[in-house]
């Protein structure tokens, strides 16, 4: 009796362990952003009002590999141009592996308002 009770403690601090961790993962590695349109952050591109290619580009890299189990580790990721503060709007950047050879990244806005842009991008 004692055993049993004894295993299904352990079986359930293993569950409640792996739990917490996928829930950390998925919450650290998340590729949404929202980010302000600001005199520092904010450019025009054909017209519209857009998020400076520099600041897409560092917050992909940053948050493309978070964790060693999530992604590949990249350096030099750059976008073609700013990234319109339209819904809907897209842009593909590219970064390079630490092992060698490029990556794509789709970027894709989700939201967008006078004041700030929300995006993701494709892992």
């Amino acid at each position: 009796m004692q055993l049993s009770r004894f295993a299904v403690g352990v079986v359930s601090g293993a569950t409640a362990v792996v739990a917490l961790g996928g829930l950390g993962t998925r919450l650290i590695s998340g590729t949404e952003s929202t980010s302000a349109l600001d005199e520092y952050s904010s450019t025009s591109v054909g017209g519209h009002k857009a998020l400076a290619a520099y600041v897409v580009a560092g917050r992909t890299e940053s948050k493309f590999h978070p964790l060693a189990w999530v992604g590949d580790k990249l350096s030099g990721v750059t976008c073609p141009t700013g990234l319109k503060a339209v819904a809907g709007a897209s842009l593909t950047c590219t970064g390079h592996k630490s092992g060698g050879g490029t990556v794509r990244i789709p970027v894709h806005v989700t939201r967008a308002d006078a004041g700030s842009v929300t995006w993701t991008f494709e892992r």
